[in-house]
């Protein structure tokens, strides 16, 4: 009932520091897709979804933080999953990159995994729909963009390819959600966002994140040095 993408991706600061972020982007005929199915922390993102299993993105994470490989982690939780055949659970570490595909998922469904990253989907229009998800995101890495803006238009391309089939359900829900090993003064609000319930959640999610990051350039030109110095008082009035 849904299709996704996970990726992981390295990267240098301003300052040539090396670092590595992890993303998630989901969406799905249902709504609050963001409460259920993407997890991500800065050592891995995963994607639960199909008949969902929270605990599988909850403790995958927590055991992908603990340093355990991701192929180990996700495997072990869906060896102790009674219900495993109605599952898709898929996702990436600094390392390597996980999928799985239950075969009592609903046609269409299937998984493919590409150079750090993943993608997933069940009740889809079509193969399409990750295919072109998945070229989407390759045709944005040279892309300065943040990683979340890329992930939403990744979802975009997948969606213009028919998304999710069940088009009986008019409610619709889509998220994007990104983490860094890199630190801010002030975490931006574009690496979390949600669309819980909408009729065209994909195109909401990228009105959504033109607001934060319009926001967050407005915040950070105002109290940038206030954040540097820990004190309020260095406030620039504008």
């Amino acid at each position: 009932m849904t299709f996704s993408i996970c990726v992981h991706e390295t990267y240098e600061d301003d300052s040539g520091e090396q670092h590595d972020r992890f993303g998630v982007a989901v969406t799905t005929r249902l709504p609050g897709v963001g409460t259920l199915c993407p997890f991500v922390s800065s050592n891995g993102a995963v994607a639960t979804q199909s008949l969902v299993n929270v605990d599988l993105g909850r403790k995958g994470i927590e055991l992908i933080d603990d340093g355990l490989a991701i192929d180990d982690v996700l495997t072990a939780l869906l060896n102790a999953d009674e219900g495993a055949e109605n599952r898709q659970l898929h996702g990436v570490d600094a390392d390597d990159t996980f999928t799985f595909s239950g075969g009592k998922c609903m046609d269409w469904f299937g998984h493919l995994e590409g150079e750090q990253y993943t993608v997933a989907g069940n009740l889809l229009a079509g193969q399409a729909v990750i295919e072109e998800t998945a070229a989407a995101y390759e045709a944005g890495l040279n892309s300065d963009d943040p990683l979340s803006k890329r992930l939403i238009e990744a979802l975009a391309a997948g969606q213009a390819e028919g998304g999710d089939k069940r088009a009986d359900l008019r409610v619709q829900s889509a998220a994007v959600r990104v983490a860094t090993t890199q630190a801010y003064d002030l975490t931006p609000p574009y690496h979390d966002l949600r669309v819980d319930a909408s009729v065209e959640p994909v195109e909401e999610l990228r009105s959504v994140y033109e607001l934060a990051m319009e926001g967050y350039e407005a915040s950070m030109a105002k109290y940038e040095d206030a954040y540097e110095e820990d004190d309020i008082g260095q406030t620039e009035d504008s």
